[in-house]
């Protein structure tokens, strides 16, 4: 008995820790460490502060790590194994250990990451863990436009390279640098006075291939990408919604639910009471 009264206290010290890191008082602050620390980073990238103030960065950084180690320390005590089960979780428990690895020797390339600590912004705020949350939704859709756009491309440098290869062959020379040159044309970056023009005086109607080639690649096939990424936002933001809904329709309900259980109890102490007056007059 004692066991079981041991183990619901500890589950409940767990569950308010949870609760306590999750309101948006300990999120906001660590939403301003985050920034605080970004700050401190690019200022030790200039010599004079840390000829001036190195000593007290360095301290500042360190004490902000210190932080963030204690918040996933308590995150893990909190949540436990269910901590791992969030994937904005894992990624703010390998950005602190990449911050965590040596900064001398072998391993002094590590110090450059410790500005990844700033990719936490991506979980602590709603808005940025939405966007990404949208773009790894909008995979799928993405991979099978650039999958569209790659056919395209290898359609048009096979013609490219059959029409145009032995007259511009830094151009269009072979299937590799045909593949270049339609990037740098789908990018408009001096396609025109740069490409499309000396091979028209050549040929005057390769207009033809290019036109065609630069409203399918760059204002087709990319709008597509626009599109489905604006699709899945919008998707991220209305399940949010639902799932709000839901947590307050449910809310709703225990609330409902506590009442009429109020209201039952209170409707048999009543009733109980009622029997008690009749039977004593009896008596």
């Amino acid at each position: 008995m004692q066991a079981t009264s041991s183990s619901v206290t500890s589950d409940s010290w767990r569950q308010r820790l949870a609760t306590w890191l999750n309101t948006p008082l300990f999120t906001n602050a660590i939403t301003a460490l985050i920034l605080l620390n970004a700050i401190v980073l690019g200022v030790e990238t200039s010599a004079v502060a840390q000829e001036r103030a190195g000593q007290w960065l360095t301290l500042l950084n360190q004490m902000v790590l210190a932080v963030f180690v204690l918040e996933i320390v308590l995150k893990l005590v909190a949540f436990g194994p269910r901590f791992f089960r969030s994937g904005w979780n894992v990624f703010d428990f390998l950005i602190v250990a990449i911050s965590l690895a040596p900064t001398s020797g072998p391993l002094a390339i590590l110090r450059s990451l410790r500005i990844l600590r700033v990719l936490r912004l991506l979980s602590s705020v709603k808005r940025l863990r939405m966007l990404v949350e949208s773009l790894m939704q909008a995979l799928p859709g993405i991979g099978w436009t650039a999958a569209l756009l790659l056919m395209m491309f290898y359609i048009f440098a096979v013609m490219g390279t059959e029409l145009f290869g032995e007259a511009f062959p830094q151009w269009f020379g072979t299937l590799g640098a045909s593949i270049y040159s339609l990037f740098q044309i789908m990018t408009l970056e001096s396609w025109s006075m740069g490409i499309a023009r000396p091979v028209m005086e050549v040929y005057p109607m390769a207009w033809i291939f290019f036109v065609p080639f630069i409203l399918i690649s760059s204002f087709k096939v990319l709008n597509l990408f626009i599109a489905i990424i604006v699709s899945a936002t919008q998707e991220v933001h209305e399940s949010e919604q639902r799932a709000e809904r839901e947590a307050n329709n449910q809310i709703a309900h225990d609330e409902r639910q506590e009442m009429l259980d109020l209201m039952r109890t209170m409707h048999e102490k009543i009733a109980s009471l009622e029997n008690a007056l009749q039977k004593k007059p009896g008596q």
